[in-house]
């Protein structure tokens, strides 16, 4: 038998457990009950519950959710750039056409940037248009290549074939107050100024030696004999009396037009006048080109007995007009109306004393005309030179046409 004793039971009927500190058994409590509850499932909230279901509709119907990539401001980038591709494929088909016609006329090109235009100035002119002439000249222009005018191109082998056309060569500078005088008072006067111009040199009426009233209603009726002498220039033509000195104009019974434009060069100026007045300054050269009447048929190329084409002269007409708008308030004068107090002529290529108020210009092919030139030889289109009359002139003859 075992020296050993069994443990003895306590008073209560139950084994004695080891005796614990009470402090200990708490904490023990407390931190098993946190652990249970933690690890314990949870009741997913009602929205969680939404949310799942949700989830599992777009999955069953095999969607995805929005994600970062795929959200609206990916959609919206790829909407603008779809809209981009849309307006190409519009615009691709026109600018395609574009691109192929450029190709082949590059001239269509604003600028002709190739420098591969072949358009010409008007009368065919194959340089490129002298740009406005905005001081006086120093020297005459440097002589074209040599080349004969035809109906085709009236002015080649001229220093003209470059210049401007008709009225739109004739361009007056922007107006400011002169004096007593307002801006849009002076912009009248220089729109009078070139309709006065306009109308003696470049009308067709007047051209063809028919009074030119649009002139005759812009002169000043009060300034002193101004208005009485060109009447009587235009009624009786004589040495004296001589419609040129202001009017361009050519007999229909022996020239005609060479085709609608005249080429012009020249310039307008203004100032204040010496008597309380605005100054117009206007310097202007015209070149007419002409075929002779009876060669008019053939020009209008109607039959095939025409004939090869035909002759073309030019005559070359310099202006220099001095026109004054006077201050009705201070002087006899006419408001809106214009004094001429000076006008000087070159006229190149006219018969030398016929004074029968017309131009006539001389051709190769045809017999001479008028009195023989004594006078020097000068270059009609030679814009630098003096042209005030001393009243001894002398018809001379012209280096070139």
């Amino acid at each position: 038998m075992s020296d050993k004793q069994p443990e003895e039971a306590g008073e209560s009927g139950e084994f004695e457990q080891p005796s614990v500190p009470d402090d200990v058994w708490e904490r023990f409590a407390r931190d098993t009950e946190h652990d249970i509850r933690s690890s314990a499932p949870k009741e997913p909230s009602a929205r969680a519950r939404m949310v799942t279901e949700r989830l599992r509709q777009k999955d069953a119907k095999g969607a995805q959710p929005e994600g970062w990539r795929t959200g609206p401001a990916w959609r919206e980038m790829d909407g603008r750039a779809s809209r981009r591709r849309r307006l190409w494929a519009i615009l691709g088909v026109p600018v395609a056409i574009a691109v192929a016609l450029v190709a082949v006329k590059p001239s269509l090109l604003p600028g002709d940037p190739f420098g591969t235009s072949s358009g010409t100035p008007s009368g065919g002119a194959s340089a490129a248009a002298l740009p406005a002439e905005t001081a006086p000249p120093t020297a005459a222009p440097s002589s074209a290549a040599p080349d004969t005018p035809t109906l085709d191109r009236p002015f080649a082998g001229s220093p003209a074939e470059r210049w401007a056309d008709g009225a739109a060569a004739i361009v007056v500078p922007k107006a400011t107050p002169v004096g007593t005088f307002t801006s849009a008072q002076v912009a009248a006067a220089l729109k009078q100024a070139k309709t006065l111009l306009v109308g003696a040199n470049l009308n067709p009426g007047t051209l063809r030696g028919e009074r030119p009233e649009s002139v005759l209603a812009l002169l000043d009726p009060k300034q002193p004999r101004m208005l009485d002498d060109v009447n009587s220039w235009l009624r009786a033509p004589g040495k004296k009396h001589d419609p040129l000195l202001l009017f361009s104009r050519f007999d229909p019974a022996e020239v005609r037009p060479a085709g609608d434009v005249v080429k012009v060069r020249g310039r307008t100026t203004f100032k204040a006048g010496a008597h309380a007045s605005v100054a117009i300054h206007m310097d202007y050269t015209f070149v007419y080109p002409l075929i002779q009447a009876d060669q008019a048929s053939k020009a209008s190329g109607a039959t095939e007995t025409s004939g090869p084409s035909t002759e073309v002269a030019r005559t070359i007409v310099r202006r220099v007009l001095d026109l004054e708008l006077l201050d009705p308030r201070k002087y006899q004068a006419t408001p809106g109306k214009l004094s001429i107090t000076r006008y000087d002529q070159d006229l190149g290529n006219t018969a030398c004393d016929v004074y029968d108020g017309f131009l006539h210009p001389q051709f190769v092919s045809a017999a001479p005309t008028g009195a023989p030139p004594t006078g020097p030889t000068t270059d009609p289109y030679d814009r630098s030179r003096d042209i005030r009359h001393s009243g001894t002139e002398t018809c001379g003859t012209v280096s070139r046409t």
